[in-house]
């Protein structure tokens, strides 16, 4: 438990129904009673108790907002201390008011970035599992991305990093007994029980790591950069694909000068649309640097939509940027097949398979559906995998499997070249330190700090 109390927003600032201010601390209880009126004395209240009222200025008595307050009574909050939830009305003056007025008691201070979740982390309520997947909820650009971070939320990984790890303690405890009495210990025996044991828990960890590219795309998306020549669709197919006028559309080549970013979910599946500017030999020096940053776009594109204008002929650079993209996640959109056609096929079949090559009309709405199977065939086989699934989709936790899984192996192998049981627990407690600073047992103190630096105020 920390001796200090906490205040922050926890809602965003601006006009809504309403606002809610979160205290969290030791003293959040007494301290936000001095400053409520109502029929009830906020500190005799019984937890999770919600009370109607007035802030009052303590100095001049003035009324300065009507509320309804919140009490949760440690342990049974968020943070596990007594934590106090002051809903204003959604104006920034009421919340500005009330905010002030509780940052002028000597016991309250401004909270850090995520310090309320921090603090449920440190008072053992939730794992780094399950506090990181706090934020994925709140980043969350589609359902089934926030059903993963939900199932984490609710420990589902910790659950299965947690089995992991007690088989690798009950292997680390069979490897001390054998060093502190040797003479009781079969070696052949102990080198195959850990052997046993180091493929069980690789086995565990691969199934983790199975469909964690499907899991970081969840939680992150496809960044996806629509290339193309000047008037060949691709704003247009922003357009159509975000479901409003995001750019601007006309028949004049160039429009677009500059890159133009949009989230979209297409069958569950979140992608961050890059609409560029058309990449060709210009003497325009704006149109230059649009060209220059479409080129960077794709540098850092996870999926390129190659769109092509099906009524004309290929042009030289469009070759060119067949050529460059061939062997890279790439979908060719073969735009405007109202239009009569003059488009080689059999060209861009040269440097793609079917599969990735789709014939639509932005402007007339026709095969956009196809667009959709063709991304979700190219990154998930067609379908996700089931609900059932744990998904592991955190860059971190990824990494350390991967370091964990390494380990194991590491330690399997000097199993079977005889190296001395003292050394080779190094590498099996290893993979254990390493599964435990998935879940937080084990992770040093900037690490904690600057995961939590990502939260917002009043998380």
């Amino acid at each position: 438990m920390l001796s200090d109390t906490i205040a922050a927003i926890s809602t965003a600032v601006g006009e809504s129904g309403i606002a809610v201010i979160r205290v969290s601390g030791p003293e959040s209880i007494r301290e936000v009673g001095r400053l409520f009126r109502s029929k009830t004395k906020l500190e005799d209240a019984e937890s999770h108790t919600v009370h109607y009222g007035f802030i009052i200025d303590p100095r001049t008595d003035e009324k300065l907002e009507e509320v309804l307050v919140t009490v949760f009574r440690a342990p049974r909050s968020f943070t596990t201390e007594d934590v106090v939830e002051i809903s204003t009305h959604g104006g920034i003056i009421s919340i500005k008011r009330v905010m002030d007025l509780l940052l002028e008691q000597r016991e309250i201070r401004l909270a850090e970035p995520g310090e309320f979740t921090k603090r449920a982390f440190l008072n053992g309520r939730i794992d780094l599992t399950q506090a990181e997947a706090v934020i994925d909820l709140i980043r969350s650009k589609s359902d089934r991305a926030f059903s993963v971070a939900l199932k984490q939320v609710e420990g589902d990984l910790s659950r299965k990093i947690t089995a992991l790890r007690y088989t690798l303690v009950e292997t680390l405890a069979h490897i001390e007994v054998n060093i502190d009495y040797p003479e009781h210990d079969v070696e052949s025996m102990t080198m195959e029980f850990i052997r046993n044991k180091c493929t069980e828990v690789t086995e565990g960890i691969e199934l983790l790591l199975k469909n964690a590219n499907q899991g970081k795309i969840l939680r992150e998306g496809i960044t996806t950069a629509i290339i193309g020549r000047p008037n060949v669709g691709k704003s247009s197919l922003l357009n159509a694909l975000a479901r409003e006028n995001k750019a601007i559309v006309t028949d004049i080549p160039g429009t677009t000068r500059d890159v133009i970013e949009e989230y979209v979910t297409i069958n569950n599946i979140p992608l961050k649309l890059l609409d560029t500017a058309g990449i060709r030999e210009t003497m325009d020096i704006v149109e230059q640097i649009g060209v220059e940053r479409s080129k960077a776009a794709v540098n850092d594109a996870d999926l390129i939509l190659l769109v092509l204008n099906s009524a004309d002929e290929l042009h030289e650079d469009e070759i060119r940027l067949m050529e460059q993209f061939k062997g890279r996640p790439t979908i060719v959109l073969l735009n405007k097949i109202d239009l009569p056609q003059r488009l080689d096929r059999e060209l861009v079949a040269r440097y793609f398979p079917a599969e990735a090559i789709v014939e639509l009309s932005v402007t007339a709405q026709v095969g956009l559906d196809h667009l959709e199977e063709a991304i979700s065939q190219l990154f998930f086989g067609g379908k996700l995998e089931s609900g059932d699934l744990t998904y592991v989709s955190n860059v971190r936790h990824i990494a350390l499997l991967k370091q964990a899984k390494q380990s194991l192996a590491d330690a399997y192998q000097a199993t079977e070249i005889g190296v001395p049981i003292d050394i080779l627990q190094i590498d099996v407690r290893l993979a254990w330190e390493q599964l435990g600073e998935v879940i937080g047992d084990s992770a040093p103190d900037a690490l904690i700090d600057q995961i939590f630096s990502q939260f917002c105020l009043g998380k």
